[in-house]
């Protein structure tokens, strides 16, 4: 019986395939040998398993080149969201206004006055491109920010209490995501987590018992991700501030997702206003900036000067800093609060999330009427519910209008695959048997693009 591994193409034979030669107008001389030689060591693996590969050279210079044109592809590249959830964490959370794009395109690309007082000559902080902003939304004595919340977090509590006793009531230990705890950031940033009531009830008299010489700070966690019902009970923030007063501690607000504008007249309540904090009188109040408030990914720190000032004399802050683009794009965002209506309505997290079912209804009865001229491609207009994700209002449903499509010969698992990997990639969501797309965080924009995606797929 003949050795199958004497069939296998060698790497020359591989390298010298028209296909590969045509190949190096586009890629380097190593990218094309190194796509071989894993292509060679696949059939070979195949090979040893039992199995029976295509050896035909042309076959695998075909796959070869298309290793190259897979590695060629950004692993980083822009998707459609069409689930209708806006926030949602694994598409990258808030998309940025314009403003802010451009913003961080151009600090990007030149040179800017990052830490140069341009007036003086002098150095100055890169944190002075956004303390006005950042006051001007909570009302803040001062402000600072740095790379995400949960490094406000340690921050916060290493630069206030380390080797001290924090006390946060136990119902608000929640878990962030990705395995992140509350009682794990507070332990890395050496502070002392004192656990204070139960799951479902915390009394003020709880937080009062706790306090001893080594309490540093009281701290409430707003539970962003989740929600207690029932039998429960939780201590408000103003009577933690008195509290705070009495003992002369610092309180700190996590607040979590970073509402800057109210959006309870729209049907989306439970989230604090980053400025109620600060006008309860908490010492300092954290927020996410890739939330609620629409900007990049930040963790902002605002409240009381003298708070500010040992944090950032903490040598963790180079650490957690933001670097040049962020803070154009943070600083750009915090600019269109300037008049608050104007960035419910061009800010894109707050237009998406505000656009009137009514609307909704018209843009999805246009755009289904567009797919039913695709051949195989059926669609139906019906209404739903979507939530706004990145852990924020989690028991706010938010009515919604969604297309159920079906492609002739696909089953609704296979027509998302096709949609996820084509290009541009669409994710919709599965939903009892047929694929949902949700236009309320697909940009009009990307209209024209969300039916030619669905086109191609019905082609195959």
């Amino acid at each position: 019986m003949s050795n199958p591994f004497r069939a296998l193409p060698s790497i020359t034979q591989l390298l010298e395939h028209p296909i590969l030669v045509a190949a190096r107008d586009q890629h380097s001389s190593d990218a094309i040998t190194a796509a071989a030689r894993a292509e060679v060591e696949a059939l070979r693996t195949a090979l040893a398993a039992g199995t029976s590969p295509n050896l035909d050279l042309a076959a695998a210079a075909e796959r070869v080149a298309s290793r190259l044109a897979s590695a060629a592809v950004p692993a980083i590249r822009t998707v459609i969201n069409a689930t209708g959830i806006v926030l949602h964490t694994n598409l990258g959370r808030s998309p940025l206004h314009e403003d802010a794009a451009r913003a961080a395109y151009e600090a990007g690309r030149s040179y800017l006055n990052l830490e140069l007082d341009l007036t003086t000559g002098i150095r100055s902080s890169r944190q002075d491109a956004v303390r006005a902003g950042i006051r001007a939304i909570t009302g803040a004595e001062a402000a600072t920010a740095v790379n995400n919340c949960a490094a406000a977090t340690v921050i916060v509590l290493r630069a206030l209490a380390t080797q001290r006793e924090v006390i946060v009531s136990r119902g608000q230990l929640i878990e962030i995501g990705g395995s992140f705890r509350i009682p794990d950031i507070m332990a890395v940033s050496g502070a002392t987590l004192r656990e204070v009531g139960t799951t479902n009830i915390t009394r003020l008299a709880d937080y009062e018992a706790a306090i001893g010489p080594n309490t540093a700070a009281i701290m409430r966690v707003h539970t962003s991700n989740y929600r207690v019902r029932g039998f429960t009970k939780a201590v408000e923030l103003p009577e933690l501030v008195l509290l705070g007063k009495k003992h002369n501690l610092p309180v700190i607000d996590d607040a979590g997702s970073g509402q800057a504008v109210d959006l309870a007249p729209f049907g989306l309540q439970g989230e604090p206003l980053v400025s109620a904090g600060i006008a309860a009188g908490a010492n300092l109040v954290l927020f996410s900036g890739d939330k609620l408030l629409g900007g990049p990914q930040a963790g902002i720190i605002a409240g009381k000067a003298n708070h500010i000032a040992r944090i950032e004399r903490d040598p963790l802050m180079r650490a957690f800093r933001l670097d040049k683009m962020t803070l154009a794009a943070l600083e750009a965002t915090l600019r269109l609060y300037r008049d608050p209506a104007k960035a419910l309505r061009e800010i894109p997290t707050l237009r998406m999330l505000t656009t009137p079912p009514e609307e909704l209804q018209r843009r999805s009865e246009a755009f289904a009427e567009r797919l039913r001229t695709i051949p195989g491609v059926t669609v139906e207009v019906r209404n739903d519910v979507a939530y706004v994700g990145g852990g924020s209002l989690p028991d706010v449903a938010v009515p919604t209008v969604v297309l159920a499509v079906t492609v002739v010969g696909l089953s609704e698992a296979e027509l998302a695959a096709r949609l996820r990997t084509g290009t541009p990639a669409v994710v919709g969501r599965v939903q009892e048997g047929k694929l949902l797309l949700d236009l309320r965080a697909v940009f009009p924009r990307q209209e024209d693009e969300l039916a030619g995606a669905i086109q191609k797929t019905s082609e195959g």
